[in-house]
């Protein structure tokens, strides 16, 4: 049995926040600090982005209530009612709370029935791992119509009160490189996908054809993360292991942080696997119509295009469809994102080929998926 995207939606909380609001937005560090998220904006080519805090650090957002906006779009565009869904999977960096899972707190946010539910906890490929669950779910006859739904709300470790009174902020005001790039380049909202045994009664719907995904932490240490305190020889502790709460704090362990350096290193080893699935003959270049890569950063886009290039495996750069620049990245949401912008840009025909792509620097995925458009019978 096939499974089929059949409806899309999102919720990006606030209004677009542009670059010259930006940091008024997220809170004044420094003015090097400001200098330093100047260079990184270029870097990242981000223009606007949304916010699920105000300007003064206030929310009645959370990362279920997005989840659940999104639930809420991909219903309103669906032709089946709610009480249809029979399984529930959401994607997240990180949860509201520890304890219940993401999908649970969805659940009672979002008004479905009593259903299967499944939280997959990641960085941007949990949303693929999401999807497999939701198609193979279908595949397997288990369910008719599943739920994927990818959230994130990054914004609320970005304020100042985060960094203040901890190692990480110097006596200037500055931050560390693996603390201050993701500071100007993550964002909030949500997004995701209904998955049904059957295309859409009108208009276009898009067959899973498969979905990879590969870890390759067996060679790379955690590059992006969050809850961990990193010694002086780069050793991670989990803040769990700390004397106090306070002293967890104080080491930055309640910060996003990336290692910049172990992220180019993993370029090559995520356009292998594209290389592998080429060899493999699941993937055809020339074949591929829209190519929808989840990218972080315009500098790692043109990293990526040079690689694929050299390697003889490149998609014209016209095939490719992005919403970076407008919308930010958005981890575990924007593969979604992408998903449902293209399917509203009205340029998308019955029989083209889409490749989506998705890197994780959490410590090294990479997964693919290959979808056809399909048609209804009207």
């Amino acid at each position: 049995m096939r499974a089929f995207i059949t409806a899309s939606g999102q919720c990006l909380p606030g209004s677009p926040v542009g670059n010259a609001a930006m940091a008024d937005h997220i809170g004044r560090l420094s003015e090097r600090c400001e200098r330093e998220g100047r260079l990184a904006l270029r870097q990242n080519g981000i223009r606007s982005r949304h916010y699920a805090m105000d300007a003064n650090g206030r929310t009645d957002w959370t990362v279920a209530r997005l989840a659940a906006g999104a639930v809420a779009d991909i219903l309103d565009r669906a032709e089946i009612d709610r009480s249809r869904i029979g399984y529930l999977a959401t994607a997240t960096t990180q949860n509201d709370i520890m304890v219940p899972g993401l999908a649970s707190l969805v659940h009672g946010e979002s008004g479905l029935p009593p259903l299967e539910v499944s939280s997959h906890q990641s960085v941007c490929a949990s949303s693929m791992m999401a999807l497999k669950g939701a198609a193979l779910q279908i595949s397997a006859g288990e369910h008719r119509a599943a739920l994927a739904v990818g959230a994130e709300f990054a914004s609320r470790y970005f304020r100042p009160g985060h960094y203040a009174e901890t190692d990480t902020l110097s006596a200037d005001g500055t931050l560390p490189r693996d603390a201050a790039f993701l500071r100007w380049t993550l964002s909030d909202g949500a997004a995701g996908v209904l998955v049904e045994d059957r295309p859409a009664g009108r208009g276009l719907s898009l067959a899973i054809d498969w979905i990879s995904l590969r870890s390759f932490a067996d060679r790379f240490a955690p590059c992006m993360t969050g809850g961990a305190m990193a010694g002086a020889d780069g050793t991670l502790t989990p803040w769990s292991h700390a004397d106090t709460i306070g002293d967890a704090a104080r080491r930055g362990a309640f910060q996003l942080r990336q290692d910049m350096d172990a992220l180019h290193r993993m370029l090559p080893v995520w356009l292998g696997e594209l290389m592998r699935l080429v060899d493999e003959g699941r993937v055809a270049v020339d074949e591929v119509d829209w190519f929808l890569c989840h990218f972080s950063a315009k500098s790692l886009r043109e990293e990526m295009v040079r690689l694929a290039t050299r390697a003889g495996c490149m998609i014209p750069e016209e095939r490719w469809f992005t919403n970076l620049y407008e919308k930010g990245n958005v981890g575990a949401a924007s593969p979604f994102l992408l998903i449902d912008d293209l399917l509203r840009s009205g340029r998308l025909r019955a029989g083209q080929r889409i490749l989506c792509a998705v890197p994780e620097s959490g410590q090294c995925i990479m997964a693919y998926a290959l979808m056809t458009v399909v048609e209804g019978p009207q």
